[in-house]
């Protein structure tokens, strides 16, 4: 590997990293999901370094497609306060 893709897979890492910390301690469910997108986009990313196209694809498809519309689904029928009052 070159040195721009060991600095590139170390970006999509501590992506990955950030997004799964901040999926498990955001305060509100939007913030939540938009962690987990970001952590799922850097994993796909890291498949694509690796020269796994088809898997990249496939964790795009099956993961921010139809396991984030789960995910939203549950957001939208949830009776928590997603968005701050603006008073």
């Amino acid at each position: 590997m070159s040195v721009v893709e060991n600095i590139i897979f170390f970006m999509f890492a501590i992506i990955a990293i950030g997004g799964s910390l901040g999926t498990v301690y955001a305060k509100k469910v939007a913030h939540s999901m938009m962690s987990l997108i970001f952590a799922f986009m850097a994993v796909a990313g890291v498949f694509i370094l690796q020269e796994a196209e088809f898997l990249a694809a496939i964790q795009i498809l099956v993961y921010l497609a139809s396991v984030m519309l789960v995910v939203l689904f549950g957001v939208m029928l949830t009776r928590t306060q997603i968005m701050e009052d603006f008073e």
